[in-house]
Parts: C-alpha cells; structure tokens; sequence
C-alpha cells in the first residue's frame, strides 16, 4: 500500500508540474489582458507570521474613492468580511491595504480547510462595486537568515496564497501537521528534562522514547496541560557504553498513532542548528565518569541530545 501511494504521488506531483508552465501561458496571455480594467492588481501579497495576510493592490482606472471599503472571503457558504482601506495615491491612483488575521485561535477569521476566493467589494451610498484581487506573480522566497512562516506558531495551520487559473487570489488553509515541538530544555548534573506541546494531534497514554544506535530508553511523560508534556531522564541512563559518542533523537510514542520526533519546526529561521543553539555541558551522573552532554537541532530542526565520554574518563578506562 504504501509504494503505490508514494508511486501515486509522485504522479501527482508530475503533472503538476507540467500543468503549472501552461497554466502561467494562460494566466499571462489570455486572462490578465482581458481583466486589467475590470480587478485590482496586488502590487504585494504575503502570509506573515504564518497567520497574517498582507495584501496591498492598485484599483483599476474606473474605480472611485469609496466610503467603505472590505474584503469578502468565502468558501461555498461560509463568507467573512474584513476591513479594508482604500485611499488614493500620489499619482492618483486608487490603492488598497488589507491585513486578515486567520484562526480563530488568535481572534481571526475561523477558516476551515480549503482554498478561499478573496474579492475587495465597495460601498459609497446604494451604490456597490466589487473587484477581484489578482495575483500576478506569486509570493517568492527571499534570502537571509529568517524565511516566510510557513505554519500558525499557535495553532500549528497551514496558510498559504495561491491562485486560480484566472489569476484570482485565493487563501488555501489546511490543517496542522501532527508535530511534537520542544518549548524547554533544562540539564543539569542530575538529568535532562524537555518540556514539549503536541500540535495537531491527539495522544493517548504517551510516553517519550530516546533512541541511540541499537539502544532505547523509556520513559513516562507528565501531563502539563493545554497539550504540554514533559519528559525527563537519568544522565546515567544516556551514558555511552561501547561508543565514546552516542546522539541520541527523541519522539512521542502513543498506542493509537505513529511515533512524532521533537523538535523545532514551528519557527521562520531558516538554520536552527545556528539560531537555537544550547550551551554543552560537563556532568558528572551518579555512579558514571563525568560526561560532555550537548542538546541541540539539527539542521532539519529535529531535536537530538549527543553525549560523550570526556576524554580523560576515556583514558582511564582504556
């Protein structure tokens, strides 16, 4: 079953790919020249802070200067209204600024999953209008050290623009990803505890487990509430045995769904192995030669503990 959806999707994502070059030509030649004078252009659009959305667009020539102005964003039945500004620029053109916060975990739009058309619509006494948004070009990637939020930090949901074949705007929302993401780490000489919150997921009975090469701990977890857990283990128990290096990764095991690796996803850094960095430390477990223990990212943003023997306990030993 799962080679044929992996073969299955990467069918998909084929055509995909050869759909959008075609769908750009379409977009470009046969749409855009015949809905210049009837849509506002988006000169920007962007989801910040992955719940966001910024939109900033130049009216066409025709429009006037409204007494109000707000966005419709609908999907079937469900339709929500946000406010909009509409103003006149130094040229006199007639511009508009938009920002919708989405979720109703952080007092935004409750959008549920699905693409969502978005049109500015116009009022000035009985008399109404309404534009459609068109996104020429779609968001692009920038360089630096931070990169677009790609999820809710709170809610873990997916935003993100995109378009239709016409050109109109749309928001595509779907649902969080099922992720375990560290919010604390605390070591000391007696052990390490991690504090993390499920996202996406329900968890029945957890419990943590530390993996190293041909070794494994278990380990119960304390329920901290609001879907935050935390795991703790012996220093002792991390020790290396037959390796002077061990790394050790950690995930969220449940009896009713697949394993989750803590981590550091939820974030807009693009290198969080530089960014999120934890000081290593010299220990000494009860009962164990002293030990250097480093918790850390890495660069995929999983969450890993890598313990060595110092190499002075090392000779000793030897």
């Amino acid at each position: 079953m799962i080679p044929r959806r992996r073969h299955l999707a990467a069918v998909r994502r084929r055509l995909t790919a050869r759909a959008v070059p075609l769908r750009s030509w379409l977009m470009q030649r046969f749409f855009l020249p015949r809905r210049s004078g009837r849509a506002a252009r988006l000169l920007y659009a962007a989801v910040l802070d992955g719940q966001t959305v910024n939109l900033h667009a130049v009216l066409p020539p025709s429009a006037r200067l409204p007494a109000e102005a707000e966005l419709v964003i609908q999907r079937g039945r469900r339709r929500y209204e946000s406010p909009a500004r509409v103003y006149q620029g130094r040229d006199g053109e007639v511009l508009m600024d938009a920002t919708v916060l989405l979720g109703a975990e952080v007092g935004g739009l409750p959008l549920h999953d699905g693409r969502w058309r978005v049109v500015l619509a116009t009022r000035s006494g009985r008399r109404t209008a309404r534009f459609p948004l068109l996104l020429v070009e779609p968001p692009r990637p920038y360089g630096g050290p931070t990169m677009p939020m790609e999820v809710s930090p709170v809610s873990g949901r997916r935003h993100r623009l995109g378009r239709t074949v016409t050109g109109n705007l749309r928001v595509v929302t779907s649902q969080p990803r099922p992720s375990a993401e560290v919010m604390k780490v605390d070591l000391s000489h007696t052990g390490l505890v991690v504090d993390f919150r499920v996202v996406g997921a329900e968890v029945a009975e957890p419990w943590a487990e530390f993996t190293a090469t041909g070794r494994n701990i278990r380990r119960p977890l304390h329920d901290l509430g609001d879907g935050m857990w935390r795991a703790a283990v012996p220093l002792e128990e991390m020790t290396p045995q037959r390796r002077a290096t061990e790394h050790w990764d950690v995930a969220c095991c449940s009896a009713d769904g697949r394993p989750m690796r803590l981590g550091k996803r939820m974030h807009d850094v693009r290198n969080p192995l530089r960014v999120f960095t934890m000081h290593q430390a010299s220990v000494a477990p009860r009962g164990q030669a002293p030990l250097l223990v480093h918790p850390r990212y890495t660069p995929a943003g999983n969450f890993r503990v890598t313990c060595s023997r110092m190499p002075e306990a090392g000779r000793r030993l030897r």
